[in-house]
């Protein structure tokens, strides 16, 4: 062997072994979940209809100890979904920011989205039909029957 070989291979396997280290810490910030992510997802029960993240009272009943008790949550390694998943157990369907997409709950996303195809294609329809018809000829002055204009005439005359 030479002398340079088992100095670039320490080299290479230093490298290796920094990168996997970079990737698996920036996996790990990546994957850390934070309050503000948590609270986002959640509405607050006071009435100020705001996420929890954004509620603007700064004594709020509601929002100040659900930050607390996610941030005691995240500190014992719950995830984003089991953290939501506690706290849809604990209040029910409302406490959701967005509504889930399953069950019932699909309709409040598909329902938007169909009411504007069919609008789109009712409007596409019926502009169609209505540019497809034929426009009607004017009617030619010597056209009329001289007996229904005489009667027409005759009729007009009685009712003055």
């Amino acid at each position: 062997m030479k002398p340079g070989k088992p100095l670039t291979l320490a080299a290479a396997l230093l490298a290796i072994s920094v990168g996997v280290a970079a990737v698996s810490l920036a996996a790990s910030i990546a994957a850390k979940t934070s309050v503000q992510e948590v609270s986002e997802g959640l509405t607050c029960q006071c009435g100020c209809g705001l996420t929890v993240a954004n509620c603007n009272h700064p004594q709020c009943e509601f929002a100040v100890p659900v930050r607390t008790r996610i941030e005691g949550m995240i500190a014992n390694g719950m995830s984003r979904p089991q953290i939501i998943a506690w706290f849809r157990t604990q209040y029910g369907e409302r406490v959701l920011s967005a509504p889930t997409t399953e069950g019932f709950n699909l309709v409040a996303w598909i329902m938007p989205f169909a009411a504007l195809f069919a609008g789109a294609a009712a409007i596409i329809f019926f502009f169609g039909r209505w540019r497809s018809r034929a426009p009607i000829a004017p009617i030619a002055a010597g056209a009329f029957d001289p007996e229904l204009k005489r009667r027409l005439e005759q009729e007009l005359r009685e009712r003055i």
